[in-house]
C-alpha cells in the first residue's frame, strides 16, 4: 500500500468517489452533486493508494466561528487499518482555528468520532429534505 492524503480537488474521478460512498455504505451520491459540494467546502480531504481514491472527508468552515466535518467515507477494504482516523484528525487539524468543531455521525459510528473528543450535543436539531427516510436512517426521532 502507498497511501497518500490530498487536499486538493485536481483529477479527482467523482464516479469512483460516488461509488465508494455506496459501498461504505454512505448512501447514492450524484457525481456532479459530490463535486459541487466538495468544490464548496473549506477543508477538503482525498486518500489515495497510489493513484485509486479510498476515501475522502470535507468541512463546510466559515474561517473563524464554525467548522462543520461531513462526508468522511473510506472504501471497506481499507477500514479498520487507521485510515479513517488520518481522515477525521486531517479535516480537525485544518479546522482547529475555529472556535467549535461540528460533525455529524451515521447511527453506530458514535463511539469513533468521541474518540477524537467530539462530545453529544444537547440542542442540535435538522430539517431534512426526506425525514421519513431520516428517521428510518436512524438520524431523527
Amino acid at each position: 500500500m502507498n497511501i497518500i492524503f490530498r487536499s486538493d480537488e485536481e483529477n479527482i474521478n467523482w464516479v469512483e468517489l460516488c461509488d465508494i460512498y455506496k459501498i461504505a455504505p454512505l448512501g447514492t451520491r450524484n457525481p456532479i452533486d459530490l463535486e459541487t459540494v466538495f468544490s464548496n467546502s473549506m477543508f477538503k480531504c482525498f486518500a489515495f493508494d497510489g493513484s485509486t481514491i479510498i476515501g475522502s472527508g470535507r468541512a463546510i468552515a466559515d474561517g473563524v466561528d464554525c467548522s462543520y466535518i461531513c462526508d468522511i467515507a473510506l472504501h471497506p477494504t481499507y477500514q479498520g487499518l487507521g485510515l479513517g482516523k488520518k481522515l477525521v484528525q486531517n479535516l480537525i487539524d485544518q479546522s482547529r482555528h475555529h472556535n467549535k468543531i461540528i460533525l455529524y455521525a451515521n447511527p453506530g459510528k458514535v463511539a469513533f468520532y468521541s474518540k477524537f473528543g467530539f462530545k453529544k450535543m444537547k440542542t442540535a436539531m435538522a430539517i431534512f429534505k426526506n425525514e421519513e427516510k431520516a428517521i428510518r436512517d436512524g438520524f431523527v426521532t
